[in-house]
């Protein structure tokens, strides 16, 4: 008979995901309870496919429980997988590591968390089924755990559930770092993994799965997020499904505005976009960063009175008519309609201005080093960690800054009767 279970990992159960009061307009409360209500996706998916266990690989909270609500609303909710007789396993991660979390209560009788002395098996016997795993002692584990796990079982379906970094993924911290050799030469038939949050299978044979996290935190953790149901038939063959259960989704979308140079048909471009999103979205509230790109005049509006593009993506969003929808930031990388190569032949400001961006732009060394001595008094009434000019800016990069201070100048030039 086939053997039904999920797959999910890093839950982040009421992550705090600061910062939101100063976004005017955020729909906060969804945001912040976004987690739990991924969470209970899962418990309902898990009733309704009536799987026959639940792994969880890592990271269930994000970290020490403020209070003792997160623990309640967790043990409640599996007290509904226990209702309905189904076993769920447990390795604590990086951030829910056992010398991590100060407060503790009681799981019902059907959740097995993992030692996080030394790998065990918990074996399942009725299923033909050999669970393997370990937790974090601490939230730092250099070491590789995997050549503590046990040999596999003869006869069984051998699954390990661990939460690493493998060989390093783009955004992740390196914990208990392994490499998927090491996890095929284990000869386990799955390997249940946590802490990569893009879904990712690293391996067919064996099966080798990051799900993702179920729930994404913030503009970076983009697109649908979710658990993996999988199904193992009686020939051996293993098949993941990948089960949608955000509520929020984040989206970036890029937003070409060439040719629109008025409010007008600045507000039917975001009107168009959003509506999109929205219907794929469904029912879900989207959570949406555009970034304005292509040659437009609204570039030089900007320049003059910065921050009206933005006030104008959101205030068109209110328009939208599918579905929830909340634009987080809008990012500015219009290029303003100008031929530069004549630009700069002229003999007064603006062809000096531009021919030094050109300049300076030519060269990614000459750029930090000119921003940096321009913004140098600035970035000294900074946190040392706040310093680096490229990690300060983000996205829009020093690029982008020099840019924008392009714009302004030709901006007020033209008003003042210097460009043509």
């Amino acid at each position: 008979m086939p053997i039904k279970f999920i797959h999910a990992a890093d839950l982040h159960i009421d992550s705090p995901l600061t910062g939101l009061d100063r976004y005017e307009g955020a729909p906060v409360e969804e945001l912040r309870n976004s987690t739990r209500a991924a969470f209970q996706n899962l418990i309902g998916l898990a009733i309704e496919e009536r799987v026959a266990f639940v792994l969880l690989a890592g990271d269930v909270f994000d970290g020490d429980w403020r209070d003792f609500r997160t623990g309640l609303f967790f043990v409640s909710e599996l007290q509904k997988l226990n209702d309905a007789d189904i076993p769920v396993f447990i390795v604590h991660g990086n951030h829910d590591s056992e010398g991590g979390m100060t407060k503790r209560l009681p799981l019902p009788d059907n959740v097995h968390v993992f030692s996080s002395r030394t790998a065990e098996t918990r074996r399942l016997e009725d299923k033909g089924v050999a669970i393997h795993g370990r937790s974090f002692p601490e939230r730092h584990v250099p070491e590789d755990l995997v050549p503590d796990y046990p040999a596999p079982i003869d006869g069984h379906f051998n699954i390990g559930i661990l939460h690493t970094s493998l060989t390093g993924r783009p955004g992740h911290a390196v914990y208990a770092p392994t490499s998927e050799q090491t996890l095929t030469e284990k000869d386990y038939d799955y390997w249940a993994l946590g802490h990569v949050h893009a879904r990712e299978v690293v391996s067919e044979s064996p099966r080798i799965v990051f799900p993702g996290n179920i729930q994404g935190r913030h503009a970076r953790e983009t697109g649908a997020k979710g658990c993996d149901l999988v199904t193992v038939k009686e020939d051996g063959t293993v098949i993941n499904e990948p089960v949608e259960l955000d509520v929020v989704r984040w989206h970036r979308t890029t937003l070409d505005l060439t040719g629109i140079d008025d409010d007008v048909g600045l507000k039917e471009a975001v009107i168009g976009c959003l509506e999109a999103l929205a219907i794929q979205g469904q029912d879900r509230l989207l959570a949406v960063r555009i970034i304005l790109i292509g040659q437009s005049r609204l570039n030089e509006k900007e320049a003059q009175t910065p921050g009206v593009l933005s006030a104008t993506v959101q205030a068109a969003s209110f328009e939208v008519s599918a579905g929830q929808v909340w634009v987080e930031k809008v990012i500015n990388q219009l290029s303003p309609i100008i031929d530069r190569e004549h630009e700069a032949r002229r003999d007064d400001a603006v062809g000096e201005l531009v021919r030094l961006v050109d300049d300076i732009k030519s060269d990614p060394d000459t750029l930090k080093q000119f921003m940096n001595d321009q913004m140098k008094e600035c970035l000294a009434v900074l946190p040392s960690d706040l310093r680096d000019l490229e990690v300060l800016l983000g996205e829009r990069g020093l690029e982008g800054l020099l840019t924008d201070a392009e714009a302004t100048i030709l901006a007020s030039l033209s008003a003042g009767g210097t460009r043509p």
